[in-house]
């Protein structure tokens, strides 16, 4: 399962969660604003950086771009482009959007 969050862990408990739901195995995509969680300041805070051990967790490298926090992504994190957004979603048959 792919799980895609977009909301910041600071504006929604959406990410927190996912996470608590989220099962060994699973991919987790964080979009527009959830990418503040995936930098090396928000990754423990939100869980990201414990999450890193049990899910695949990747950022849009886009959105990461936008915000200035590239240079800032936390390990275990993976960086994808808008095609790998799309793959992912074609790798992945069940897909949650966590609004």
């Amino acid at each position: 399962m792919l799980h895609i969050v977009n909301k910041s862990h600071l504006q929604t408990s959406s990410l927190a969660s996912c996470l608590r739901l989220a099962k060994d195995g699973h991919a987790l995509l964080l979009t527009e604003d959830a990418v503040y969680a995936a930098t090396q300041a928000g990754a423990g805070a939100s869980g990201i950086a414990a999450a890193t051990r049990r899910l695949k967790v990747y950022a849009l490298a886009p959105d990461l771009q936008a915000r200035g926090v590239a240079a800032r992504v936390a390990d275990g994190v993976s960086l994808v482009d808008y095609g790998g957004f799309v793959d992912l979603v074609a790798e992945h048959p069940n897909n949650q959007s966590w609004l």
